[in-house]
């Protein structure tokens, strides 16, 4: 149902230090990259929904949502916990490290993350009932 999210950025360079090693520890790569932003996905098929960042196009400077976030779902703590350090490492910030939520479900591990223009990400792992 998604087909791309959009996050804005005051220097692309920056994000993409900070992007490029978390989708690569996902298997994703860039599908699009220009002057003004780049997204990430499966290049091979337009199903996979994919993450731009970029400037955004009216000219104002970016900035983030308050409530806003965009969550990744994975099937294992342990990729959590890598995407949360590869963040850490990349100039990113914490905004709830690696655990168990049980306030959000049995089983809810999530690591919360703000990257470096103050956006908000969620790795996630929630079992399937």
């Amino acid at each position: 149902m998604i087909a791309y999210t959009m996050v804005g950025t005051h220097n692309l360079e920056r994000a993409l230090r900070f992007y490029a090693p978390l989708f690569n520890s996902m298997g994703l790569d860039v599908c699009w990259q220009d002057d003004a932003c780049v997204s990430f996905g499966d290049p091979d098929d337009v199903n996979v929904p994919r993450f731009f960042v970029g400037f955004p196009f009216n000219g104002y400077p970016a900035s983030a949502g308050n409530g806003t976030m965009t969550a990744f779902q994975f099937a294992d703590p342990k990729e959590v916990d890598t995407l949360y350090q590869l963040a850490m490492q990349n100039g990113g910030s914490d905004e709830g490290p690696p655990g168990y939520r049980p306030q959000y479900g049995e089983g809810f591990f999530a690591a919360y993350v703000r990257d470096p223009d103050g956006n908000k990400l969620a790795f996630v792992v929630y079992p399937h009932r």
